[in-house]
């Protein structure tokens, strides 16, 4: 997704497209500081001058996620996750189930799914040829490292 993006010229300044690279990764970070049981940090899109700033600082977040899960047993996995914001989604909804920690890891995954689809649609906008955002195509060749 990043090597589609940094390709354009244009998407380094792209307003809409900086709102959306930095929501997807906003959402990580403020998941791993859930499940850190840290305070989240959050930062605003008009806060990053360019699409590169962005991904200067969503980029630490996949080793550390990685770091982290990889360190949790079962127990921990199965753990339920208590959100900051449950008052309000039961405000909304009229509750708010248990979600354990590997419900929140998949809803992460689809999360940043969802939204690298719209970011392939941004590029092509631009300009530029997406990415391929197809995780069993991401199998086929291996698993192959981000490069970013």
């Amino acid at each position: 997704m990043w090597q589609s993006v940094s390709a354009i010229p244009a998407a380094q300044h792209d307003a809409r497209l900086i709102a959306l690279l930095h929501h997807l990764h906003l959402v990580q970070w403020i998941y791993l500081s859930i499940w850190r049981r840290e305070p989240p940090a959050i930062t605003e899109a008009k806060s990053y001058a360019s699409a590169d700033a962005v991904k200067a600082w969503a980029r630490p977040y996949y080793s550390q996620a990685a770091a982290l899960i990889d360190s949790m047993d079962e127990d921990r996995l199965a753990g339920i996750v208590e959100f900051p914001w449950a008052d309000q989604i039961a405000q909304r909804y009229g509750s708010v189930g248990p979600a354990t920690l590997r419900e929140t890891i998949a809803q992460i995954l689809l999360h940043t799914t969802y939204h690298r689809a719209q970011v392939a649609t941004r590029v092509r906008d631009l300009g530029g040829e997406p990415a391929l955002t197809d995780y069993i195509a991401w199998i086929w060749m291996n698993r192959p490292r981000p490069q970013w």
